[in-house]
């Protein structure tokens, strides 16, 4: 529980004794208005029904605490503690914050230093730090003589403040345990902000979101993940507790549009009117938006069908310029994971779309990814501000980034052990010691064989991923590192490099085991009949289309093929969902004579893929917002209901034009034939991928 030196004073007076004191008494004693105290006797009140206690109120007499003797010297006791409680210069400042997003008028600075026993001087120290704090939510701290202090600013900022708040203070899923346990008979344990914090909803409130979230999570697609359900209930409850003292939000009107047509809008639709009947309140529309991205951010994909998304390859496209740009840093190839784009485009969508809207972003691993990760954390700071930079990437967003690179890169390290030689004029001494060095700071070496340069054949070099010699090799046909027997940090940074490269470049000797084998038989042959069954379809549909020159544009052309060809039933309707599609922009690949169209509807017969060339070239938008000259257009498509399996497929697909510049090199310049046997090439290694699994001899 938190009180505020006010609060504290005005109960400390009236549990003095039993005598009935009143409301100018009171005032007189804490030195401010009869109106002040009545505000705060309200506020008090859900203090003493913790303690199963009242205000025993009476015209012309006055009031006392109402309630058992035990339960008035438990309050009085944790009165005292309170008194007792420093605050860190990081809580009262939260304190403060949370004080000043809550109130809708200006407040005194005198006020503020009564509540939290300071002195004014403090409290404009503190301010000055808060101001700094919300610059980064666009709010603004209004200070003015004889005013007072105020934020002013968006709604939907005020929020993120809070959000901010209580993932700063309190775990999420210890806030909704807290807030429940309020219900519940507890012993105060003094508590500070954390308990201010637990203040803002009502835990009644908190049972009823709970209940509409859990009904509305059957409806979706997907599971919620626990983190996920977490947040979406807490901005709920936050969200009502604010609606009901006034507070509205606007949601960007165009953005609202873009996201209408998704599933996760309707059901959120659906969540805000069974909440309406709940609290017996009218919720704006623009609060839909809000549930929206989160629901849509708390997607759990099993299967990697994320890239056939709209809006989509344009992201997993400058995802792949990141991922270029920190390999280069790293010195280490990534761009051949096809998994770890996926992965990391499924991640960054979401997370862009809350920070376009300043959601908030709560890492409670920040510390510890930067302490343990800090070189790789000021790359991919550098980097995503290189490929983003329209985008204010908080600290919290970097570090989840960081992970998904720091896992990456110790999967590729621990494929395999590393065979080093270590090379010196003799062999002798100086060579034992640096080989044992180099196996005591690498523990990914094998071995670390010593010798002299006199007793190495050409041909014995060939044994080994990495050369690490004292001397200069002039004669020798491999590249090798140049090192002194001392083996300084900036040595061991360049055999970390040879060790890293040589890691990835080196082939893995591995046996294959049938995935089959594993599990239920059944399930897994039938989840492979559906992968083979899509891509048979794919492979039997595929066709380069010529297109001849007309009055029609090239898409009107292109769903008049394709219904011709019994690919689809209704050209018109293709045709509409592939102009919008071409309305949003970011459809050509760059670096390519390629643009990527992709939609899915009802009028589409079954997963498909199709290169159309064009008679002359056209222009388009590319995906990194430039303009671009192509010469033929990837169609790739999808009916309403699919399963997951054919998603997934088509996805693979996505992942190769994004990734693979062989291939894209190839639908910019073969023949059907030729495109074809390539395609079904890699959909071999796709099988072979997704149903034997290497293990490392």
């Amino acid at each position: 529980m938190y009180l505020t030196s006010r609060e504290r004073n005005i109960l400390s007076f009236l549990l003095s004794d039993e005598e009935e004191k009143t409301v100018k008494q009171v005032a007189d004693k804490l030195n401010v208005s009869t109106r002040t105290i009545h505000r705060e006797l309200k506020k008090l009140e859900d203090v003493l029904a913790a303690y199963q206690l009242t205000f025993y109120k009476k015209a012309g007499s006055g009031i006392r605490i109402n309630g058992k003797l035990q339960q008035k010297q438990q309050l009085k006791e944790q009165v005292a503690l309170l008194d007792g409680v420093e605050l860190s210069e990081e809580e009262r400042q939260s304190i403060l914050l949370n004080t000043l997003i809550q109130v809708h008028e200006p407040i005194k600075l005198f006020t503020l230093s009564s509540e939290l026993n300071v002195t004014i001087a403090t409290i404009s120290q503190d301010l000055d730090d808060i101001e700094k704090r919300i610059q980064t939510f666009d709010l603004e701290l209004v200070r003015k003589k004889g005013y007072g202090v105020e934020i002013q600013g968006d709604e939907v900022k005020k929020r993120a403040v809070l959000s901010n708040l209580i993932s700063r203070h309190i775990d999420l899923f210890e806030f909704v345990e807290k807030i429940k346990a309020k219900n519940k008979e507890e012993k105060a344990k003094g508590e500070t902000i954390s308990d201010r914090l637990l203040g803002l909803v009502d835990p009644l409130k908190l049972e009823k979101i709970e209940e509409q979230v859990q009904a509305i999570g059957r409806e979706l697609p997907y599971h919620l993940a626990d983190s996920a359900y977490v947040g979406l209930v807490v901005h709920l409850a936050l969200a009502i507790e604010r609606l009901q003292k006034g507070d509205t939000i606007h949601f960007d009107e165009g953005y609202k549009q873009e996201i209408q047509g998704k599933q996760e809008y309707h059901i959120a639709a659906k969540l805000i009117e069974k909440l309406e009947t709940a609290f017996s309140i009218e919720i704006p529309e623009d609060e839909i938006g809000y549930i929206t991205m989160h629901l849509m951010g708390a997607k759990l994909r099993e299967n990697q069908s994320y890239l056939l998304e709209e809006a989509s390859m344009d992201l997993a496209h400058r995802v792949k310029e990141l991922i270029r740009k920190a390999g280069e840093e790293l010195q280490i190839d990534l761009s051949a994971n096809n998994r770890f784009l996926n992965d990391l485009t499924t991640h960054l969508k979401p997370a862009i779309y809350r920070m376009k809207q300043q959601m908030n972003i709560h890492n409670p691993m920040l510390a510890e990814i930067k302490r343990d990760y800090m070189e790789l954390f000021e790359i991919i700071e550098a980097c995503t501000a290189s490929v983003f930079p329209e985008l204010q990437i908080p600290e919290e967003e970097i570090a989840y980034i960081v992970l998904h690179f720091a896992a990456t890169l110790l999967q590729t390290e621990e494929r395999q052990d590393v065979r080093v030689l270590v090379i010196c004029s003799t062999g002798i001494g100086t060579s034992k010691m640096l080989a044992t060095k180099l196996e005591r700071k690498f523990p990914e070496i094998e071995l670390a064989r010593h010798q002299s340069i006199f007793d190495l054949k050409q041909e014995e070099f060939l044994e080994y991923d990495v050369i690490v010699s004292t001397v200069l090799l002039e004669n020798l046909n491999q590249s090798y590192v140049h090192i002194s027997p001392m083996l300084t940090e900036d040595e061991a940074a360049k055999v970390k490099t040879a060790i890293r490269k040589a890691a990835l470049t080196r082939p893995s000797s591995s046996v294959k085991t049938n995935k089959m084998m594993e599990g239920d038989f059944l399930v897994n042959l039938q989840e492979m009949h559906r992968y083979s069954d899509t891509i048979l379809q794919v492979l039997n549909r595929f066709k380069l289309f010529h297109l001849k020159e007309g009055k029609r544009r090239f898409l009107a052309s292109i769903c008049l093929q394709l219904q011709q060809h019994g690919l689809i039933e209704n050209q018109k309707i293709l045709f509409e969902k592939l102009t919008k599609r071409e309305a949003q922009g970011g459809l050509g690949i760059p670096d390519s004579k390629l643009a990527l169209f992709h939609t899915r509807s009802d009028t589409i017969n079954g997963p498909g893929f199709y290169v159309f060339q064009l008679p002359k070239k056209e222009e388009v938008e590319a995906m990194d917002g430039t303009k671009m000259d192509v010469s033929r257009i990837l169609i790739m498509l999808a009916p309403e209901a699919v399963h997951p399996e054919a998603l997934d497929i088509l996805s693979f697909i996505s992942g190769l034009i994004i990734q693979d510049d062989t291939y894209l090199k190839l639908l910019q310049e073969a023949e059907e034939k030729e495109i074809k046997q390539a395609l079904t090439k890699q959909f071999q290694l796709f099988i072979q991928e997704k149903f034997y699994q290497e293990e490392n001899r």
